[in-house]
């Protein structure tokens, strides 16, 4: 499993940040293998991280150059004031189940 994480200091959006953000996140559902995303907000730095799974890295790749997210990237500066992305496999997830979450079913061992 692979998760990208996106982690950006916002500056100020408007409708085409808006309408570019939702088409981005349509598309990586649309993506082979996508297992679903989440979003944190860190009230103490103001940064927000949007982070996305999928079973494999092929999902990952299609999103990286999917037309809508390389016209964002090259118009981030008009609404961030920085980025920071992570790439990662997960080599392991486990809970107690009792919360949803989009690695809960495709866990590649649970311990």
């Amino acid at each position: 499993m692979y998760s990208a994480t996106f982690i950006f200091d916002k500056k100020q959006f408007n409708e085409a940040f808006y309408a570019l953000d939702n088409a981005i996140a349509e598309a990586a559902r649309q993506t082979s293998g996508y297992l679903g995303e989440e979003s944190w907000e860190n009230p103490s730095s103001g940064l927000i991280a949007n982070t996305y799974y999928w079973k494999t890295m092929d999902g990952l790749q299609a999103l990286m150059q999917h037309p809508k997210h390389l016209e964002a990237k090259a118009a981030q500066a008009n609404w961030l004031n920085g980025y920071q992305v992570i790439i990662s496999e997960v080599l392991r997830t486990y809970g107690d189940g009792k919360i949803n979450h989009p690695t809960s079913s495709s866990s590649p061992s649970k311990g």
